[in-house]
């Protein structure tokens, strides 16, 4: 798979590669503005989906909070009833009583209790029913108001209100059943309803009966049992038992099967963490389920929001997008290809232009109207061939000093035999005679003539350059009076590193000849020093002497000289009373030299204080020579 996916890639690779830059610049420009702008895309899409929804959910946690207001009050009616009914002391006697009650009572009960307990109903229209159940067997039923227990008494809200012991006991059923089952053949009738049930006990402790409030729940959360149809949401009410009662036309819960269970394990999750989640999918269709609970009644309202219709503006919002997307894709990629026309219009002619230097035809020169890069570009070619022309002109002055150096070795070695014989010759004789000084000045001597005319390479190694400059002081002590001491400070490890053959010589001769004699000033300690330091990728060979020095005007000249383009007269490099202006023209040489080998970031540089020292600062690249050049 692996090779498989390389080779693909390599493919692709030669393929992109054999396009033209003006293809691959469309490419780049469409990759570069199709990315920002999916994930523009992306986010806005988002955006709007998230603004939708949370609309969506605020709207419509709006309107159940609303439902919630409205059923909080119907609850407290219904408490307020259940708990004046149960108050009354009318009530309390009558349903206590064992016996059948006087005529007067009776009537008395009728016009006042009876009247006040139908008067309770009717100042709360929503109310459906207000029962008052007797413990009793003898107490006279007054429909539809007193009756006996025993005609509920099997009821399970019934046993769970007795459990509360005078507390309200909350009971939502699907049916409103007739007590008094008036009509032959009705087994359940009436529309779904909640209960309010209340014990009873007077005194505390002792049974009594049960009052009983009924309202519908069409009445006591209209919203959720509307006939105005909604497309878009419907809210339900959820008992202690997470028994669901909403509405049934047009109804969620129908037309998906697993909604009704999907809410009941969420409320069942939501009493027991307290957390809740919205999101549900179904058959394909989303909604959100937002819920609050209804604490007094050990009950929850939820609304279920179908995301139908909002995915579908949802959907119109993103093919505006897309389509606007790749409208401007299109706009851009013309633009682009019309205006890459226009800015490689003169690439194509340097390209010509390179095209016809290559096949060796003349070049002249090349003109492109603007700047830019493609300007600057053809700028740099115009400068590149002028550098290359300026290269093989040095390549060509190069290769004549090289042969102009081997005719001149080649004719010094016409002799070299007889001159070796001849100091041999000298050497034997002045042993014999036991001049030792004589003997050695000779071998140093030889020594210096055999690297002069060696010259089997423009470089060899420094060790071997140290080893002539020793030869070439030992020689010049024997002429002066005051012998010059030669110290070295290089490690053994640079000894290996490539210089130029008589690079060091010619400034060591100038510090021989110059540094201690100027103006009938004579110096007698005589010390030139050459230390080597490594500076980065660059060697620096300092050549320093404790002589005489130059003042400021001295050193300036000696610059102008050392740095001159042309070969500079006898005012430049100049004869004079001493001091490093002599040897302006061998410190020039060696300087040219070094720049021609090496490259203009390289050469000389003279410091000096009058009266104390001068110092040769000889810059060049780090360059280990392999090899045996040693001489004999």
């Amino acid at each position: 798979m692996r090779e498989r996916t390389g080779a693909l890639w390599n493919s692709f690779r030669y393929w992109w590669g054999r396009r033209s830059l003006q293809s691959r610049l469309i490419a780049a420009y469409i990759f570069i503005i199709l990315g920002p702008s999916l994930l523009v895309s992306l986010y806005s899409y988002r955006a709007i989906n998230n603004t939708y929804k949370r609309d969506s959910i605020e709207k419509n946690s709006y309107l159940l909070q609303m439902e919630k207001l409205y059923v909080l009050n119907q609850i407290e009616a219904m408490e307020r009833v259940a708990q004046m009914a149960s108050s009354d002391k009318g009530v309390e006697s009558y349903l206590v009583s064992e016996d059948d009650p006087p005529l007067g009572e009776l009537i008395d009960f009728n016009t006042t209790t009876y009247v006040s307990l139908s008067q309770m109903q009717f100042n709360n229209p929503n109310i459906e029913h207000l029962r008052l159940f007797s413990g009793s067997s003898n107490v006279h039923e007054l429909w539809p108001v007193i009756f006996r227990e025993d005609r509920v008494s099997g009821e399970p809200w019934f046993q769970k209100a007795l459990q509360l012991e005078g507390g309200y006991y909350w009971s939502f059923q699907k049916k409103d059943p007739d007590l008094m089952k008036r009509y032959s053949g009705e087994v359940e009738a009436g529309p779904a309803k909640v209960s309010l049930l209340k014990e009873i006990s007077i005194p505390a402790g002792h049974h009594v009966g049960m009052v009983q409030v009924d309202m519908l729940l069409s009445k006591f959360a209209p919203k959720a049992f509307t006939t105005v149809q909604d497309n878009e949401s419907q809210m339900m009410i959820a008992d202690e038992e997470l028994n669901l009662f909403s509405r049934t036309d047009h109804s969620f819960l129908q037309e998906n099967e697993g909604l009704a269970e999907a809410v009941k394990v969420r409320l069942a999750d939501y009493r027991k963490t307290g957390e809740w989640e919205m999101d549900y999918q179904e058959n394909g269709n989303s909604f959100l389920l937002i819920q609050t609970p209804l604490e007094q009644i050990d009950a929850s309202l939820v609304t279920v929001v179908s995301m139908k219709g909002l995915m579908k503006d949802i959907s119109h919002t993103r093919n505006l997008i897309v389509g606007a997307n790749i409208g401007f894709l299109f706009l851009v990629t013309a633009i682009t290809y019309v205006m890459n026309a226009f800015i490689l219009k003169n690439l194509r002619r340097l390209t010509e232009t390179m095209k016809k230097v290559r096949r060796g035809e003349p070049y002249g020169s090349i003109r492109v109207n603007g700047g830019g890069e493609v300007g600057e570009l053809a700028h740099h070619f115009s400068k590149l061939l002028n550098t290359i022309n300026t290269l093989v002109a040095q390549a060509v002055h190069k290769q004549a000093l090289s042969k102009e150096a081997e005719l001149r070795t080649l004719h010094n070695q016409i002799d070299a035999h007889f001159l070796y014989n001849t100091l041999e010759n000298i050497k034997m004789l002045a042993e014999i005679e036991n001049q030792r000084t004589i003997s050695d000045a000779l071998t140093r001597l030889g020594g210096m003539m055999r690297y002069n005319f060696k010259w089997s390479g423009e470089y060899v190694k420094l060790r071997d350059e140290i080893r002539h400059i020793e030869n070439y002081v030992e020689v010049m002590n024997i002429r002066f009076e005051h012998t010059i001491r030669l110290e070295l400070d290089i490690d053994s490890a640079y000894l290996e590193v490539e210089v130029l053959k008589m690079s060091l010589q010619p400034i060591v001769e100038n510090s021989v000849k110059h540094a201690w004699n100027a103006d009938g000033v004579e110096l007698t300690d005589r010390v030139v020093r050459i230390n080597l330091t490594e500076v980065g990728t660059e060697i620096l060979i300092v050549v320093r002497d404790n002589g005489l020095g130059l003042t400021p005007e001295r050193l300036l000249a000696l610059h102008e000289a050392i740095y001159a383009k042309e070969e500079p007269g006898a005012d430049a490099s100049g004869i004079s009373s001493g001091g490093y202006k002599a040897g302006g023209v061998g410190l020039r040489n060696v300087h040219q030299r070094l720049q021609l080998f090496y490259g203009e970031a390289y050469g000389l540089e003279v410091q000096s204080e009058a009266g104390k020292w001068t110092a040769v600062y000889m810059s060049l690249p780090k360059v280990l020579l392999t090899g045996d050049n040693s001489y004999d």
